[in-house]
């Protein structure tokens, strides 16, 4: 919708209550105190006539997205965390309005803040989980790296369609098999990256559907289910890794299909962990991760905003001073699920396997790929000198 501006339309005074900084604040109070004169108004504030209109237009499309614009018949303003998707009014033969359906959905940037909020509160409430015993003679020069990424818990595939079930117990038992066995095949390095990689979630809600588009998904069982088998797992590789390193790095990457729980499971851990100090939860609001061992750069996204061979440039803009700092670089992505590995002018990147099977998605579009997942080794000067690889097939 184009909004233009009608002086003597909008209740000015009600504009104010949708303002999003102080000049527009200013804007408004001024066409208020000028009796809807612009060109007065604007010349009180020292503006030009055009940028003056278009600060009011501004203000007047936040309303609209609130469902308020009397302009437009539209009288009855949206609570927060709502915004208007759209409307429909039926007008009788006087011209007067006779019927209105007003479409809202969420506000994603507000849902988003309500969430941090409530995940801030709950966790002041979290157990913290107590110390753990440190293993013994560890070597400091090695790291390793233990990837889980596009793990999809909660999700629901039958073998008859994709070649192999999945669902919560399958997966419990599978991610913690298959890292236990990445843990015990590794090396004893006094650090270690427990890489969740994104889309650890199969959805991010009470509906089974992808977040940003809203494809219907197959689902095992309630959400709260999920989440608890969810935390557990992620309980147990942290522990699995504490009993054999000194200090343990968690990354809790966003991935697509779970935007808003790779928030709260980020803050829930650090705030479960907080009084171990062996654990450390790397912070970041942005999607793209860094963690440094030695002269050795460790990149991490989940695949689904940057395409491979954009990481390289991407991470040397987003993080300038360890990219100077180190001669090894690595960036590590999933999203794809399947493997591929490719060296880029500085940086070598590296796409990870899943160990989910596939869904009728998949498997009805023809993707196939084989399940695995790979830990890294990687020396603080020579960067990576060994790997280990687990398929669920050794579990049995």
């Amino acid at each position: 919708m184009s909004l233009s501006f009608k002086p003597d339309a909008t209740p000015r005074a009600e504009l104010l209550h949708y303002c999003e900084s102080d000049s527009q604040r200013a804007v408004i109070q001024a066409l208020i105190d000028t009796d809807g004169n612009v060109s007065a108004a604007a010349r009180k504030l020292g503006q030009r006539r055009g940028g003056f209109q278009q600060t009011v237009a501004r203000v007047k499309a936040l309303a609209t997205v609130q469902g308020y614009a009397p302009d437009y018949d539209l009288n009855h303003a949206i609570p927060s965390p709502m915004v208007a998707k759209g409307h429909s009014t039926l007008y009788g033969a006087d011209g007067e309005v006779k019927l209105q359906w007003v479409k809202t959905k969420l506000d994603d940037d507000r849902r988003l803040e309500l969430i941090r909020e409530a995940i801030a509160a709950m966790t002041d409430d979290v157990p913290r989980a107590p110390p753990l015993p440190a293993p013994g003679a560890t070597a400091d020069h090695l790291c390793n790296l233990y990837t889980l990424t596009d793990s999809h818990v909660g999700m629901l595939a039958w073998r008859k369609e994709g070649g192999a079930d999945w669902d919560l117990n399958i997966a419990e038992q599978t991610l913690t098999g298959c890292f236990e066995q990445m843990v015990l095949s590794s090396p004893a390095a006094t650090t270690c990256v427990v890489n969740q990689l994104g889309d650890w979630l199969h959805s991010d809600g009470l509906l089974p559907v992808t977040p940003t588009s809203g494809h219907v998904l197959d689902q095992d069982g309630r959400f709260s289910k999920m989440v608890g088998a969810a935390i557990r797992i992620l309980r147990r590789v942290i522990d699995m890794a504490l009993a054999k390193h000194q200090t343990v790095f968690v990354v809790m990457a966003e991935g697509n299909h779970d935007l808003a729980s790779s928030v709260w499971l980020r803050l829930m851990f650090a705030a479960l962990y907080e009084s171990e100090p062996r654990v450390k939860v790397i912070d970041s609001e942005l999607p793209y991760y860094v963690h440094l061992h030695g002269e050795v750069m460790l990149a991490f996204h989940h695949g689904h905003l940057k395409k491979n061979e954009a990481l390289p440039l991407l991470f040397a803009a987003q993080y300038p001073r360890e990219w100077g700092a180190t001669t090894k670089r690595y960036a590590h992505c999933g999203h794809r699920h399947h493997e591929e590995v490719k060296e880029h002018s500085g940086m070598k990147v590296v796409q990870h396997s899943t160990l989910a099977a596939r869904d009728a998605y998949a498997a009805r579009g023809g993707w196939m790929s084989e399940r695995q997942a790979t830990a890294y080794t990687y020396h603080a000067r020579w960067g990576q000198v060994g790997s280990v690889t687990v398929t669920p097939e050794m579990l049995v």
